[in-house]
């Protein structure tokens, strides 16, 4: 009698904790890691969930942290809508809809405001943080992609990528004001605090382009030895350091802000896209389209390889929360649906 009212005890708690899950609205699926193609490797990294995501297995692209609101918003490309996921309560609240084929999103929470590009109409949408709702469309040049907002200036700068450009958005009147040439396909862009000038990968020419906010003019075009379609990019401002990732050779490059130089080159896992970075920690991470993720220990200049794995099939986009120390996976098919693939170091 007492191992049944234990097993009686044992699955009422379960039942209780599954009610709990569906009533927060968490979905959590486990996973079979040799049919997922999940193979950590030398990754520093533990499984926590896979949370379902609505929608069909299209393509999921960028994906950008509100941290204030603890929002984690995710181009979903291939239904043309942004998801809102709770990080916190472990769920989506919310379905954006009509942003045709989005490609990138920025979460920009002094502004209260979310930016995405729609490529299929080369829009740039505005969304209200906290209603969720579309307030502006811009327009974006011809394949807006990456974005980047330099705060002093109040601009919103937008790669171009097949129209060779950046287009310049004023984020106070929402109207584009500039468009600057590049002269080559324009890979993603970032904001760097410490120069206060925005800085875009021209991968057709190999270079890390300078861009003055103030005069929105190039003003300075630095070589990358090494690279080949140099598409992402990160820059971390303490150590004074760009990341680059290069999806036609497959490197990480590591550029030196102060010098102007590259320091280091590292090989990497198939067409790598999206990096993302642990500030408290201080770890790199660069994803792409192959599924295999790479992690980096930055400290000053230094920078190591602590790990490799695959994550997953199209494991190529990557969100880190510096806080809570997550990252999270945007899979567009895992057991036939999208989700979302949540990771903690171990």
């Amino acid at each position: 009698m007492k191992h049944i009212r234990n097993w009686r005890f044992r699955f009422l708690v379960v039942v209780a904790m599954s009610v709990v899950l569906v009533a927060a609205g968490v979905v959590v699926q486990r996973i079979d890691a040799a049919a997922d193609d999940l193979s950590l490797g030398s990754l520093p990294l533990k499984h926590v969930a896979d949370i379902a995501l609505p929608g069909r297995t299209t393509r999921l692209d960028y994906a950008s942290l509100d941290t204030r609101r603890n929002l984690l918003f995710i181009a979903h490309l291939g239904d043309s809508e942004v998801i809102v996921f709770d990080t916190r309560a472990s769920r989506v609240t919310a379905r954006i809809e009509n942003v045709s084929s989005v490609h990138g999103v920025l979460a920009v929470p002094e502004l209260s405001r979310v930016y995405a590009s729609a490529t299929g109409t080369d829009e740039i949408v505005a969304i209200d943080a906290a209603t969720l709702k579309i307030v502006a469309r811009m327009p974006g040049g011809h394949y807006p992609d990456g974005m980047a907002y330099a705060p002093d200036a109040h601009k919103l700068y937008v790669s171009d990528e097949y129209g060779k450009t950046e287009t310049v958005i004023d984020v106070q009147s929402n109207r584009r004001v500039a468009t600057i040439p590049l002269d080559g396909e324009a890979g993603n862009t970032q904001y760097d605090p410490v120069s206060r000038h925005i800085f875009v990968n021209v991968q057709t020419h190999r270079q890390l382009v300078d861009i003055d906010p103030t005069t929105d003019r190039v003003v300075g075009r630095f070589d990358l030895p090494g690279a080949k379609n140099n598409h992402g990019l990160l820059i971390d401002s303490r150590g004074r350091l760009a990341f680059i990732a290069c999806e036609g050779n497959d490197k990480l490059i590591v550029f030196d802000m102060r010098t102007q130089r590259v320091l280091q080159s590292f090989d990497i896992g198939s067409e790598p896209d999206v990096l993302g970075f642990d500030s408290a920690s201080g770890t790199l991470y660069v994803v792409g389209e192959a599924g295999i993720g790479s992690m980096f220990s930055v400290r000053g200049s230094d920078v190591t390889k602590i790990g490799e794995g695959r994550l997953g099939r199209n494991a190529h986009v990557v969100a880190v929360d510096s806080t809570t120390h997550r990252s999270y996976f945007p899979l567009k098919d895992v057991g036939g649906r999208p989700v979302l693939r949540v990771m903690e170091p171990r």
